[in-house]
């Protein structure tokens, strides 16, 4: 046969052409992640036809990373910046009527609340105004059912005349005059007479947030918790916001406070509401259990209260549930008695009180779940159904479109930020409503039919389609103990399987977290494939996703089965992953995760190098330098005096603090803290660096003076990518195949 030249050019091209642009794809630099946009907060209109977004964008050369507003049609069309809005603004949200929208923004007397019009039917936001002008700021606004007022949250000194409708000006200028005299005055003393001084990455001061209500139509504002000793809303790493909510009629206000004496002891924030028609009415407790109360909601229809719930107290990682809370009859009930994982957020469906939407961390995954049949109704009152709606990826945000045929929800992935998404609710109700109400008993109690869903944004496409991004794998083996554990796996861009490759083993924090199909920015397993290695990931006991009792696996056991789990784990995938080159291994961990790293410094030597980032080293000294001692109470089942004269063994403090191994360190370690890090005071990572340098082991320390628990600033950031991945390629053989 004879093939013209022509022609086997044009089969050539044909062959090769899938091949090339297989080979346009690259691996992910840090570059490539700073020039991410990264979404913020959403809003959808009340008509359901807008979406509202914030969008930060990275400027490594400058160090800064700058927010602004977006819009665009949820059902399609370009997105465009809204009008009014100015660079770092935020908090956007629309009036209940959808015809004007609120947003944050410090071009004025500190941070305000700013009032625009909204023309529906364009997008067009125009005369823009103050809404407040109170000298401590306002943060964390939400509008009111009606529209008619919007609750905020601002910074004030407690002993400072109360701000009222009637008298703005005194408690105001109360506040004004003692932020302008502690910047003026040369003595920067603080002096302390209660614990929880200092929190995470700031010291306390005099300041506590209280609840304000601003009306609309007068800007007339009032302090809701007038002399409140305490933050309110608490600080929560499970919920931001306001923590509160406003009834559908506008009269009550439902918040979070925690009354507690010690708030470095207390994990138990309690809902109250208030009456919000009577000035000189008092708050009313109406939560009952010992543990958390977090994110209160109204249904639609105002017959019920909705927030998440714990049952035991000083555990911040006891289970989430979900409670209801019927107004009439002052009842409070567990919507999902069965349900073992956490429930994450959720919202009530838009029009009644017979649907709500929740995310729980299942498995490697953040699904969306809907509970068809609230409980609420006679005939569904035990027995509701609950549709899982989504599959990979974590889920969050929740927005029901007014009409329920959409949800609009955030999803991120291993592989890709944060982008907003539409989920067709209509579809998987009507699907499965049909079969749950001519059900009868041995119909399933989960249903899963995953709801038809569209990316409402494309804020990285481009950029996404250029990089080599491996899909990430999951694994189950058997702990020592029975428990079944599951592990991810990320291989390299370009893998081979022929090859070797060495492995970066990484470790999560919590210890109550999780690995999961997620996005990070910190801690991003893609890149750490990315200059040539495998990944391996591991949820060990206190991991969450797998039952709460998987939760408790690690308390009081911190260096017992999660360290059997990872170990085990590893061994699985070095025996089932032929490509992996168990020779070249690194452990890398941060948190609880750093913790762990120093554990296995002192009782393994399988690895060729260590990254240890913000760990506990010894936890006696621990205990008497962190803020939250709650957490090292729960975990360590006690103070440190209380097993003062018994041996190491029934010692958790000493069983299980990794300085008492240290004769045993050989691996070569690199330290990573920061100053501003009061979760795990700086002084761990000190100790630990001295320690390795006089036992002689190959060490190097990194530094933040500027940084606290995570390492945020870009360029910070940068230097953190740099440090970690030269230690690794320095003990591992420069990251490259064999």
């Amino acid at each position: 046969m004879i093939v013209s030249r022509s022609l086997l050019c044009c089969l050539l091209a044909s062959i090769l052409l899938p091949i090339a642009t297989a080979q346009t794809k690259r691996p992910m630099t840090f570059e490539d992640m700073m020039q991410m946009k990264r979404l913020g907060d959403t809003a959808v209109s009340p008509d359901g036809k807008w979406l509202a977004y914030s969008v930060t964008t990275v400027n490594l050369a400058a160090n800064t990373r700058t927010p602004e507003l977006w819009l665009q049609q949820i059902g399609g069309g370009e997105p465009f910046k809204v009008a009014v809005a100015q660079p770092r603004d935020g908090g956007l949200q629309f009036s209940p009527d959808g015809k004007h929208i609120l947003f944050l923004s410090g071009r004025e007397h500190g941070q305000q609340i700013w009032l625009a019009d909204f023309d529906s039917a364009t997008g067009a936001t125009s005369n823009a105004r103050l809404l407040t002008h109170i000298a401590t700021d306002a943060d964390n606004a939400k509008w009111s059912p009606d529209g008619k007022a919007v609750v905020f949250t601002s910074d004030v000194y407690p002993d400072c005349a109360p701000i009222t409708d009637e008298d703005f000006n005194t408690g105001n200028a109360c506040n004004e005059n003692r932020d302008k005299a502690a910047a003026a005055s040369p003595v920067k003393a603080q002096l302390w007479t209660h614990l929880l001084y200092r929190h995470w990455n700031h010291y306390t001061g005099d300041k506590r947030s209280h609840l304000f209500l601003v009306t609309v139509a007068t800007g007339a504002v009032r302090d809701l918790t007038p002399h409140n000793p305490h933050d309110v809303p608490p600080f929560s790493l499970e919920g931001g916001g306001c923590g509160c909510d406003i009834s559908p009629d506008g009269r009550e206000l439902v918040y979070t406070d925690s009354t507690d004496p010690v708030p470095a002891l207390s994990t138990s924030p309690r809902i109250y509401t208030l009456d919000l028609t009577d000035p000189s009415a008092e708050a009313v407790q109406i939560s009952t259990s010992a543990g958390g109360n977090f994110n209160p909601a109204y249904s639609p229809d105002g017959k019920y209260m909705a927030w998440r719930s714990q049952a035991r107290a000083g555990y911040e990682s006891d289970k989430f549930r979900l409670v209801v809370y019927d107004r009439a009859a002052k009842t409070i009930k567990d919507l999902l008695p069965k349900w073992d994982n956490w429930v994450d957020e959720f919202a009530w469906g838009p029009t009644s009180s017979n649907a709500i939407y929740f995310t729980s961390g299942t498995e490697g995954a953040e699904p969306v779940f809907e509970i068809d049949g609230v409980g609420l109704s006679a005939e569904r009152d035990q027995n509701p159904f609950i549709i899982r709606m989504t599959e990979g990826g974590d889920y969050g945000g929740l927005h029901p479109t007014a009409d329920g045929m959409k949800l609009v929800a955030t999803r991120v992935t291993v592989a890709a930020p944060a982008e907003a998404a539409t989920l067709d609710t209509a579809f998987v109700g009507h699907t499965l409503r049909e079969i749950a109400y001519s059900a009868v008993t041995e119909m399933p109690r989960t249903l899963s039919e995953p709801a038809k869903q569209s990316a409402a944004t494309h804020l990285n496409d481009a950029l996404l389609a250029q990089l080599d991004l491996p899909k990430m794998q999951s694994f189950w083996f058997t702990a020592k103990d029975g428990t079944k554990v599951q592990g991810f796996l990320i291989p390299p861009p370009g893998f081979d399987p022929a090859k070797k490759y060495p492995v970066k083993f990484l470790i999560h924090g919590g210890p109550q977290g999780a690995w999961d199909d997620s996005w990070s920015y910190r801690w991003n397993p893609e890149l750490f494939a990315a200059n040539g290695y495998v990944v391996v990931m591991i949820n060990p006991g206190g991991s969450t996703g797998y039952g709460q009792a998987f939760v408790d696996r690690v308390n009081g056991d911190w260096g017992g089965k999660p360290f059997t789990d990872l170990m085990t784990g590893l061994d699985y995938a070095e025996q089932h992953y032929p490509f992996i080159d168990k020779t070249r291994e690194c452990a890398l961990g941060a948190s609880y995760g750093g913790y762990m790293a120093n554990w296995v410094l002192g009782h393994t030597d399988r690895f060729k190098c260590i990254v240890t980032h913000d760990g506990m080293f010894n936890a006696e000294s621990a205990f008497g330098s962190t803020e939250e001692l709650w957490f090292n109470i729960w975990e360590f089942r006690g103070h440190p005096w209380d097993y003062y004269g018994k041996p190491d063994d029934q010692n958790p403090f000493r069983k299980w603090s990794p300085s008492l191994s240290a004769k045993n360190f050989k691996t070569p370690t690199l330290v990573v803290h920061s100053q501003l890090d009061y979760r795990l005071d700086v002084s761990e990572g000190f100790q630990l660096f001295t320690t390795l340098q006089l036992r002689g082991v190959p060490s190097e320390m990194l530094y933040f003076p500027d940084e606290g628990h995570w390492v945020l600033k870009p360029q910070n950031s940068q230097l953190w990518w740099k440090t970690v991945n030269a230690w690794v390629d320095k003990w591992t053989g420069a990251g490259a195949s064999n």
